[in-house]
Formats: structure tokens, sequence, C-alpha cells
């Protein structure tokens, strides 16, 4: 329901009806005159440049990822982002969602530049084996021993990821790299602050794409879906930062 409340698409087909009613009933201009300022927003959601502009507007508040890199904290920590579907055994790797693998993949490489560490996968997911099960795995598959890994595997959501990490014993150090994507970012560093932790945000990719061509400035389904993702951040942000002020 969330999802579609946050689409712009549901949006515009809610508009286009008001359109339609306002306009056989020929209500006010001002009222007619919104509407089609609305829907003009919209399209332009729909559009890799509105899209972009929103994903832009998040992403930049996360600094490059050689801020951390250079700066190494005693645990690196790892946030799961799904599953494509029920994994079909322990070991089934591929059931893991691209994001999910792009981020491993990102504090993998930075463990291995950091072998003190220890590398921590966050994630439940709704399944008999919980995300990080399978991101542990999948670590171990690319030489990360086991005893360097540790994961928790209840949570549901970024807040609970901050809670059930906090909650581990023996507990992990309050200074911690965090990765996980750009766009996710912002959002869960209020709650890993509002957990307790210091954490340095390393970005395991970016979304945002330059202004280029033509279609940049056409409705597209990778735009629709990228506005979907900017706009479910801003709102868990607004809902994380009252969260954390309670």
């Amino acid at each position: 329901m969330t999802a579609l409340l946050l689409s712009p698409l549901s949006w515009f087909v809610v508009l286009a009806v008001l359109l339609a009613v306002v306009g056989r009933k020929r209500r006010s201009r001002a009222a007619l005159a919104t509407l089609l300022l609305a829907s003009a927003v919209v399209v332009v959601l729909l559009c890799p440049f509105g899209a972009n502009l929103l994903v832009g507007t998040i992403e930049s508040r996360v600094p490059d990822a050689a801020a951390c890199a250079t700066a190494p904290a005693p645990a690196i920590v790892v946030l799961a982002a799904g599953l494509d579907r029920e994994p079909g055994s322990g070991d089934d790797i591929n059931a893991l969602a691209a994001d999910s693998i792009r981020r491993a993949v990102a504090g993998i490489l930075l463990w291995q530049r950091q072998p003190q560490a220890t590398l921590v996968f966050a994630g439940g997911g709704p399944f008999a084996t919980s995300e990080s099960a399978l991101l542990q795995k999948f670590a171990e598959q690319l030489g990360v021993p086991a005893a360097m890994i540790r994961r928790e595997a209840h949570s549901q959501t970024t807040w609970e990821n901050a809670e059930q990490l906090h909650a581990l014993v023996p507990a992990l150090p309050p200074r911690i790299v965090l990765v996980s994507s750009a766009i996710h970012l912002p959002r869960a560093l209020i709650a890993f602050r509002a957990a307790g932790f210091e954490p340095c945000p390393y970005a395991s990719d970016r979304r945002y794409l330059a202004p280029g061509g033509i279609g940049y400035y056409l409705p597209q389904s990778s735009a629709l879906r990228k506005s979907e993702d900017a706009l479910h951040e801003l709102v868990g942000e607004a809902v994380y930062r009252w969260r954390a002020a309670r």
C-alpha cells in the first residue's frame, strides 16, 4: 500500500481522473490550473530529469566512500537490501537482490583493505533463511573467514537493523563503517545514530545520472522506479527523524 501511495504513476492516474471531473463540470479555473500544474510535476517525476533530481538531493548528502576507507573502524556493517525470491536452501545466494549483492561486494572489498575489522551483516527478511545468512555465505565464498563475520537475522526494517545490532552480545563497538546504497544512507544514519552508534557512511553505489540526450526528458519506466525509491527514502527519513527526536 505504501509503495502505491508513493508512486508518481498513482498520482498521475488520480490527477487524470480529477482533471476529467473538473473539466466536465467546469469548476473554477484556479482548480483546473492547480491540477494541471500538479500533473506537470508528476510527469517530470516520470522522466529521468525529475527522478535524478530527487535522487541527487539525497545522495549529495553522502560523502565520498574514501572518507571511511582512510579512517578504519573496528567493524564494517553491511545492510541487506532484500531478496528477489524465497531461498531454496541456506546457501542459495542467487536469491539475494542485486542491491544486497552490491552492498556486500563493497563491504567485502573494504574489509580486504582492513582485514583486522569485523564484517557484520544485518537483515532478517520474511523467510526461514535470513538475508544476512546468505550474505555471510557469499562473503565466505569470496574468502572472508567465518571467524571475522558477525550477523543479526531478525530485523525487518532499517530501524530494526540498528536496534538489533546494538543488542548483539558481545556488543559491537560504537564506531562503525556503515555500508549501504547512497540513496539509503541518510535514513540509515539517523537510525544508527539513534541507536548509539557513530557511523561513517560508505556508499556501495550511487544512482544519480547526469543529463544526457533527449531521452533524459521523456517518461521512462526506469525513471518511475527511481522516483518511487527516492520518495520512499524521503518519507522514511522524515519518519525516522521524528522517531529519533522522541
